[in-house]
């Protein structure tokens, strides 16, 4: 078994690879374009921020797993991969305190206007008149959007400024809002109607992305205080500048619709000009703690994917497979078995959804669970059964 690592990775965890007892080639430098040719002769790949395009997947023959060290994994092409049997998992909520502590520094940094207040002591400017105004974070209302593991270390340390929070999320119910001890909005408009400060925490996908455009904008109190540390696509920027100027929306952003793909490249856009906003260089989830947190769990889906042949996180396997019936047969552990029965349903025009087989202590027999796409006629059902020395019983179950 052989692991490329393609991004920064921390040396103890490397170790800790290597103890897997798989070979393990660490090339922290790699870029996109260059992964296509490393990626050969590779069985896993890990990846933090590195992009892993439909061409890198399609050269790696013998890739079986793409593994991103950190939650978001929008940088990968899931939907080629998948074609390709191939898992995507990645290791989620090990960053989200690294993430609510960058979202509270740069909502004081904007109340406080921190950065302002320094780029004027730098150039010998001293206005205390001017930088003494601010209004406070105690007893105004932080608006949350999306309660993954982020979103609920932000409303933990809301708390310690005594702030008043709302919440809204695709799965929020007002008994959960109760128990989170926060406001139930049923809509983000209603979130920023009601908001001095809007924090967004939600995952860039085909139904979030541009979702914070002019329409939700307008629906924010003037002055009111916009910040993004999820993904750049989430927001509109063309909007959001609008929206400051208009409306003096003050702006915090860690994420850029058209950053550069590396850790360093020329950026310029008309927002990073503008009074009333602080950026940071998509450094959410880099803090030594939060690396070390996703290293240890990025190591612990390959010990595990290495042992059961499936790895923990997975994010692009069929929620609901599509199987209409269930082929339980219970058989002797016998070599093959599963071929005899398997070649039995394909030779039925019968597609397999999925199957597991599990076996018993003393390793005499095991039952197989087959999901199959269409109800199985009588006669494979006879067919399996007359496998007198294999098998010791087989039914079908229709699932709802």
């Amino acid at each position: 078994m052989r692991v490329l690592v393609a991004d920064a990775f921390p040396e103890h965890y490397l170790s800790d690879l290597r103890a897997l007892d798989i070979e393990v080639h660490y090339d922290p430098n790699a870029t996109a374009a260059e992964l296509p040719e490393k990626i050969q002769g590779a069985n896993i790949l890990i990846v933090r921020s590195t992009k892993v395009d439909a061409k890198t997947i399609s050269a790696g023959s013998g890739l079986a797993m793409i593994l991103r060290a950190g939650a978001g994994y929008d940088t990968i092409d899931v939907v080629a991969a998948s074609e390709r049997g191939i898992f995507v998992a990645n290791c989620p909520g090990k960053n989200a305190v690294a993430v609510a502590e960058l979202t509270f520094g740069m909502i004081l940094a904007l109340d406080r206007r921190i950065v302002d207040n320094t780029t004027d002591l730098r150039a010998g400017q001293w206005n205390k008149k001017e930088y003494s105004k601010a209004a406070g974070l105690k007893g105004r209302t932080l608006g949350v959007l999306g309660l993954g593991s982020i979103g609920c270390a932000v409303i933990e340390r809301a708390r310690a400024f005594e702030m008043n929070v709302l919440a809204w999320s695709r799965s929020l119910t007002g008994w959960r809002a109760d128990d989170l001890k926060v406001g139930y909005c049923r809509t983000p408009e209603e979130l920023a109607d009601r908001a001095d400060i809007v924090s967004v925490h939600l995952a860039q996908t085909k139904e979030t992305k541009g979702m914070f455009g002019e329409a939700f904008f307008s629906k924010m109190k003037r002055g009111a205080t916009f910040i993004n540390t999820s993904r750049g696509g989430l927001h509109d920027e063309a909007a959001l500048v609008k929206a400051m100027k208009d409306r003096g929306l003050r702006v915090g952003l860690d994420v850029f619709a058209d950053e550069p793909a590396g850790g360093t490249g020329e950026f310029s856009a008309e927002i990073l000009k503008l009074p009333g906003f602080v950026g940071t260089h998509h450094i959410g989830a880099s803090t030594d703690q939060s690396q070390d947190a996703i290293a240890e769990e990025a190591v612990r889906i390959c010990r595990e994917f290495l042992a059961t042949g499936r790895p923990p996180n997975v994010v692009n396997i069929e929620v609901r497979a599509p199987a209409r019936s269930e082929l339980v047969v219970r058989h002797f552990d016998k070599v093959g078995v599963l071929a005899q029965v398997l070649g039995i349903v394909r030779n039925h025009g019968i597609n397999v959804a999925d199957m597991s087989n599990t076996i018993f202590q003393g390793q005499k027999a095991a039952v197989a669970s087959i999901r199959i796409a269409s109800d199985p006629p009588a006669e494979l059902l006879q067919e399996i059964a007359a496998l007198k020395e294999l098998v010791i019983s087989v039914e079908a179950k229709r699932l709802t």
